[in-house]
């Protein structure tokens, strides 16, 4: 304590987070070392072990069908829609061929030679990788809206009253496991130097992607919806009374995603929590609140 290092005339670092404590001949130095959290493993997650295949590394190639195509309807008089491709960086041309041989590998995208073509550009993640976007925002001025009705947030979270165990599943790169209606795979065609590109599974970037995958996953969920499932998007939220019950409706979950052949990103994912931050809130047994996270001051 205190005293101790009064006694020993120890001097404190703070800067450094050392104490450095004068003996006889030498002076000791105490660091203050961040212990690194113990890597999660699939294997040791109550449940979620008994189901590896819904978490892999990654997708290897397309999923099946789903109930749900992707459509694209255009406005009547709707003209193909060409653009040049935008000036890339050196280290952007990089990871673009990288991601074209990867995307091609999986059969998610494959040569086109329509009339259709949007421009590529990247946009940098927050751990310092980039993302590969396509600039739809012509395309998508001619397509026609899909008005799918939204669930209100503060609606979704009225579901979540007595509950204190949470887990939260993330697809893996949702969007690519849903399939483009093969008549519109040409219209999500883009351009870039090394080729002309169609995406034959769902890309980013347009306007009706979010509603068509809400549409998608209400559908596969509609029997567990406001029972212990929340779905937005491509996030799936299981709440439930205790631990009990929470085995039961993760199990339930998982085989929905393993018959439907939806896949899971493990790193992105949580289980057993006893509060969850979803959608902006943070949920536990007190109730909802904003995450502070999300506050600006």
């Amino acid at each position: 304590g205190m005293d101790w290092l009064i006694l020993h005339d120890a001097i404190i670092v703070c800067g450094k987070k050392e104490v450095h404590v004068p003996l006889k001949k030498r002076t000791l130095v105490v660091k203050v070392v961040k212990k690194e959290p113990a890597e999660r493993r699939l294997e040791d997650v109550p449940v979620i072990c008994k189901f590896l295949d819904v978490f892999p590394e990654d997708l290897s190639g397309l999923s099946p069908p789903q109930q749900v195509e992707f459509e694209i309807e255009l406005v009547p008089g709707a003209a193909p829609m060409v653009r040049a491709p935008y000036r890339l960086a050196p280290s952007e041309m990089k990871e673009l061929a990288k991601q074209l041989q990867e995307l091609s590998d999986k059969g998610f995208i494959r040569p086109s030679s329509l009339p259709w073509g949007a421009p590529v550009l990247f946009v940098k993640k927050k751990e310092g990788s980039f993302r590969m976007c396509i600039d739809y925002r012509e395309l998508n001025k001619l397509t026609i809206k899909n008005h799918y009705l939204f669930p209100r947030i503060d609606d979704l979270f009225d579901q979540l009253q007595g509950s204190s165990v949470y887990s939260k599943i993330d697809l893996r790169f949702g969007y690519h496991q849903l399939r483009v209606r093969e008549k519109d795979i040409p219209i999500t065609a883009f351009r870039t130097r090394y080729g002309h590109y169609e995406f034959q599974v769902m890309p980013f970037g347009l306007t009706n992607a979010p509603a068509v995958f809400m549409d998608l996953m209400n559908r596969l969920c509609r029997s567990f919806l406001d029972k212990f499932v929340i779905v937005f998007i491509d996030d799936i939220l299981t709440y439930s009374k205790n631990k009990e019950e929470h085995e039961e409706h993760l199990r339930i979950i998982l085989e929905l995603l393993q018959k439907e052949k939806l896949y899971a990103k493990f790193s992105k994912c949580e289980f057993w929590l006893d509060f969850v931050k979803f959608l902006g809130y943070v949920t536990n047994t007190q109730g909802v609140h904003v995450d502070p996270a999300k506050v600006e001051f």
